[in-house]
Formats: structure tokens, sequence, C-alpha cells
């Protein structure tokens, strides 16, 4: 081998050890813990990374955090049984649905005041998301097994979708398509946002009660937690075909996929969470099973840190978010 050979192969495995470095899966460990007043119950948590704050459901209230100080900087209180959090940030808007009262609240994206609070024909809504193609709020109704859909633009409710099912978490492709899955049928339906119907039924092999539910969009896959099954599965979006099936911990809730570190990360209000290496999109293995503490079950993440953020109660009841991130 010629010495100008040797040197294109020591830089090529050179750039091969920096890019397999690069890439290394990290362990993850507590980094710290965000003190919040009040008691009461938890639901979901919503990241909005363009202004670098966390907002949090709390029984009658959602806090807004300051992710570059972790310090409050607002509140929107005066709720009902509040569930989830949406941010419609083209139009400067919040909705948070509350789940006793069957009503969907709007705040103003930056001073965090009230605007309105709409009376959806819904009961119960729980999961609630804005897709940006249709320009419409989902808030999704555990009791009446449908969808009550608000229009943006004018807060108002201007339909419903029949679900035939208990809905739990949803997730949009930005496309014109969600997927939502249905807890007490182990399926997942699909919503065309143009004809506000299902349009797709996806029936779950080898899984019971899936909550959590989100997408890697660039290779059409979705990763649906399964609670009673312990499982999570990675779908084929196009047709709903399973691909692969992985353990993880007990009570599960949500799912999140980071993308840059190619992980799907599963929060289980058992006292752990489960990370999940994604070699391919369609290979997949369990990296870690990391120690959190019981009933930690809901999360979302910040890309930019690669740090995940859960809510709940320490065993004397006192309530914050555990921020865990990779290990230094």
């Amino acid at each position: 081998m010629s010495v100008k050979q040797n040197l294109l192969l020591a830089a090529a495995l050179m750039a091969g050890s920096i890019t397999m470095a690069q890439t290394a899966t990290p362990k993850y460990e507590l980094v710290k813990k965000i003190a919040l007043q009040g008691t009461g119950k938890w639901d979901y948590l919503k990241m909005d990374g363009e202004r670098e704050r966390l907002f949090v459901s709390h029984f009658n209230k959602v806090h807004v955090i300051d992710l570059l100080t972790s310090q409050q900087i607002g509140e929107i209180d005066d709720l009902s049984g509040v569930h989830g959090i949406a941010l419609a940030k083209k139009r400067e808007k919040g909705y948070i649905s509350n789940g006793t009262a069957n009503t969907v609240t709007v705040f103003d994206y930056n001073t965090f005041k009230v605007i309105k609070t709409i009376k959806v024909s819904g009961v119960k809504p729980d999961c609630i998301i804005f897709d940006k193609v249709s320009d419409k709020v989902y808030a999704f109704c555990g009791t009446s097994r449908n969808v009550s859909v608000i229009d943006a633009a004018t807060d108002t409710e201007v339909g419903t979708i029949d679900l035939d099912g208990k809905p739990e978490f949803a997730v949009a492709d930005d496309n014109g398509l969600i997927y939502n899955n249905l807890e007490d049928k182990s399926e997942v339906v699909v919503i065309d946002v143009k004809q506000a119907k299902v349009v797709r039924r996806f029936k779950l092999e080898h899984a019971e009660a899936p909550t959590g539910i989100t997408m890697d969009i660039p290779n059409r896959r979705l990763f649906v937690a399964c609670e009673g099954s312990k499982n999570l599965l990675v779908l084929d979006a196009a047709g709903g075909k399973q691909i692969a099936s992985l353990p993880i911990g007990g009570k599960v809730d949500a799912v999140i996929f980071e993308k840059d570190l190619k992980l799907i990360i599963t929060s289980n209000g058992e006292g752990n969470v489960t990370i999940i290496h994604q070699d391919s999109a369609d290979k997949y293995k369990v990296v870690q099973t990391l120690a959190t503490q019981p009933g930690l079950k809901t999360l979302v993440h910040r890309g930019t840190t690669h740090r995940i953020f859960l809510s709940g109660a320490d065993k004397d009841g006192a309530f914050g978010v555990y921020v865990y991130g990779p290990a230094k």
C-alpha cells in the first residue's frame, strides 16, 4: 500500500472514530429538580423551545418556567382538572384542556393572561394538540369518545370527530394527518384534518392499553407505548405494519423521540424511564433503564440540550419538575 493510501486510510479511520464518538448513546442521570408550589394531580407538560419555556399542568393551574433560569415566570390559574397544553405560536395563543369542566382555556402566549374559556360539547377533554396544517386545535375527549375541533382563528368549536373508542395521546405528522391511540380498543386511528374524520384504523398486535404516541416523521415511524402489555411498538405510519416490539417499564404514560440522538424515551409511572436507541428505521434496542421515582409518568424533552423533563411529587408531597440529561 502506498504512503498516500495509508494516509487516506488513517484519515478515514479517524473520521469514523469521530463520527462514532459524536453519535455514541449517552447515559442519562438526574441533573436537578425545579421546585414548584401547590398540591394535587399533574399531567402533561409542553415544551416551548423557541422561548426556552416549559409549561407544566398541575391540578388547577399551569406553571410557566424559564428554562434559562429554572425559575417560574408565570402561572395560569383558576383552571379545573387541567390536563394538556397546546401552543398556536403563529397566533400567539395557548390552549389548556379542563377535564372536569368540559372546557378549553385560551391564553395569551406573551402575557399568560386568559383570553377566553370555550365550552366544548365533548366530555372530559384530555390530550390537546394544535395542528398547523388545518390551523385548528384538537381536544380529545375520553368520556364522549370523540374530538372537539376548535378553530384557532375564532376560538370556537367548529365540529367533532367520532373515534369509537377512548382516546389517549395524539401526534400530528405536519402533513394533514393526526395519529391517536385508543386505549380501550388497542388501536391507532388516523384522522385526516381536511376531511375531519377517521380514515384508517391500525389494530395493535400483542398490545394492551396504548397511551403515549410520538413519531419519527422523516422515516414515517410511529412509536406507541402500551401500559397494559409493558411494551413499545414501532409501526409503519403508512399502513400500520408492526416493525418491532420492545420491553419497557410499567405504568407508562408518555413517549418522546429525541431525533438527534435517535432515542425513543418512555416515562414509566412505576419509577423508571426506558431509553431505546434507533439503529435504523427498522432496528431498535433498549440501552438504558433510568431509575426515577414512582408517579413520574409524563415527559417532554429539549432537543438542544437533550434533557428530559418529568413532573411529579416526591414521597413528602413536594411537587416539581425533575430534569435528567446526558452524564458529563
